[in-house]
């Protein structure tokens, strides 16, 4: 029968502990000074300006919660930016992911200095500076566009479409950009992922029945990469709901009708436009509750299965 402790033992317990591994602490308190700062500080001050009126020049004003009311009841543009925000992310979110898992498996299987090239090759969009101005070229609305170009000269249409003007393209062109440039951090993961299977593992298998490579990756490797699934997925959530740079640059700002209009636009208008901080915060925040709700979701199917 476990004994309950009184709240001081307990203390006394957790000081005992922290003094015995105080050389850890000692440790990661230069991390957590940092985090604390930068992260928890930023975050919990932008929780508390969602409730003010606030505009950077005068001492914030409480309102409750008018901020929410308004966002939800009489922002129209908020609406279409959260509908966009849902299409890109539903949309790149999985794509992407099951994209960066299925060419890490497949650049894991190559020889060792062909696989560090072809690693390079995929990762090497999600770091570049300035690609987005390829494909500005690539969708430009004139006769010289790429694209434009290609389906012309082959009869494919007799007019240049404008790509990134059209409320019939936009989106399509934006979720085609960002599943290119999202073999990024998750990618490495599931590289390094494969490095730490238990390759002794599929011979075991085989004995058990296991047929096909496929079997192996769904039986064998997947069960041993949940770390990496799990890592993975969180940065894939936050990839995706927080597109707004490659909208932005590609289409306008504002883009044609908001059609390309996303969370993080409507953070950037209020709050580097307007310089309605408090507004700009509750969106904010209210994007922060969603992606945490999701991650919450892919944390009880990617862990308690």
């Amino acid at each position: 029968m476990r004994v309950k402790r009184s709240f001081s033992q307990r203390l006394k317990d957790n000081g005992k502990r922290i003094k015995a591994d105080r050389a850890c602490y000692f440790m990661i308190a230069p991390f957590m000074l940092l985090f604390i700062t930068f992260t928890v500080l930023p975050v919990a001050a932008a929780i508390g300006l969602s409730f003010t009126d606030f505009n950077m020049l005068q001492t914030p004003n409480f309102v409750g919660l008018d901020n929410y009311r308004t966002l939800f009841l009489n922002d129209d543009v908020f609406i279409i930016a959260v509908k966009n925000t849902l299409i890109l992310a539903m949309v790149t979110g999985p794509l992407s992911y099951i994209a960066c898992y299925v060419f890490a498996w497949f650049i894991n299987e190559l020889p060792g200095k062909l696989r560090a090239i072809m690693t390079v090759v995929f990762y090497a969009p999600s770091i570049s500076g300035g690609v987005l101005t390829i494909w500005t070229y690539i969708f430009s609305g004139d006769r010289l566009g790429i694209l434009n170009s290609f389906l012309v000269r082959f009869g494919f249409i007799d007019a240049p479409i404008q790509w990134l003007t059209d409320t019939d393209y936009m989106m399509t062109c934006c979720i085609i950009v960002q599943l290119w440039l999202s073999l990024g951090t998750s990618f490495l993961s599931f590289m390094a992922g494969f490095k730490t299977v238990d390759t002794t593992l599929y011979e075991a298998g085989a004995i058990d029945g296991v047929k096909n490579r496929f079997q192996e990756v769904w039986f064998l490797t997947l069960p041993q990469m949940k770390p990496q699934l799990l890592f993975g997925a969180v940065m894939q959530i936050a990839s995706s709901f927080a597109v707004g740079a490659i909208p932005m640059q590609l289409t306008g700002f504002p883009s044609t009708d908001y059609a390309t209009h996303t969370i993080i636009a409507h953070v950037q208008d209020y709050g580097s436009t307007r310089f309605e901080l408090g507004y700009a915060c509750a969106i904010s925040t209210v994007l922060l509750l969603v992606m945490l709700l999701v991650n919450k979701v892919v944390n009880k199917v990617l862990v308690d299965n």
